[in-house]
């Protein structure tokens, strides 16, 4: 992987940030801010929606005992529901450079917004394959949330949350329809709130 010599040359503490989970029906927003440790680089990082299951979960470890520091937070169903997923999402990506260990001089954000930060932040369109803090953080977010889904899937039953994690498959859709919602559905979601109306009726 070859990363955008743009950001490649930045000095000081960098911190990379990213989100996973604005699309599922149910479960948090997840989010990761990693600062790499310029002296012991990883091989093999990349958008975590282009690497294996395998491969994500292994470069989490190594990016866990690598990273100068990193930290994971999110924003729960509820908070989604309150203040949407877009407000939601700059939440959690707030919360993750607030856990930091470190205080970055830069924080760099995949995508187009920065979270309200007291700190020089950019924001860098599709930076998890242009940055490699990113690139670990989106990572994290992708291994930690997949494991929390497929926690919930022993919790709720019969509606493949290991298999599609939340997000609106075929499968989610016949098992709403069939079982009805859970206390970690996204409310303000159209085909949750579909089936609330149809539970209402």
């Amino acid at each position: 992987m070859s990363f955008d010599p743009l950001y490649l040359n930045l000095t000081g503490h960098i911190a990379g940030v990213d989100e996973v989970g604005r699309g599922p029906l149910a479960g948090a927003v997840v989010t990761a801010a990693v600062i790499l440790d310029p002296d012991n680089p990883i091989a093999g990082l990349d958008d975590s929606k282009k690497l294996t299951e395998k491969k994500r979960a292994a470069l989490a470890v190594e990016i866990k005992n690598k990273a100068l520091c990193y930290f994971i937070a999110r924003a729960e169903h509820e908070e989604i529901d309150e203040l949407n997923i877009f407000h939601a999402t700059l939440l959690a990506m707030q919360r993750a450079v607030a856990g930091l260990t470190l205080s970055p001089d830069k924080v760099l954000v995949d995508g187009k917004f920065c979270p309200n930060i007291p700190l020089p932040c950019e924001a860098v369109i599709k930076g998890d394959s242009r940055v490699a803090a990113i690139s670990a953080a989106s990572i994290l977010a992708k291994v930690f949330r997949d494991n929390e889904m497929i926690a919930m899937d022993a919790i709720y039953p019969g509606y493949g949350f290991a298999q599609h994690k939340g997000y609106p498959t075929k499968l989610h859709i016949e098992a709403l329809q069939k079982l009805g919602i859970t206390p970690i559905h996204r409310k303000s979601y159209k085909p949750v709130q579909k089936i609330l109306n149809q539970t209402c009726l």
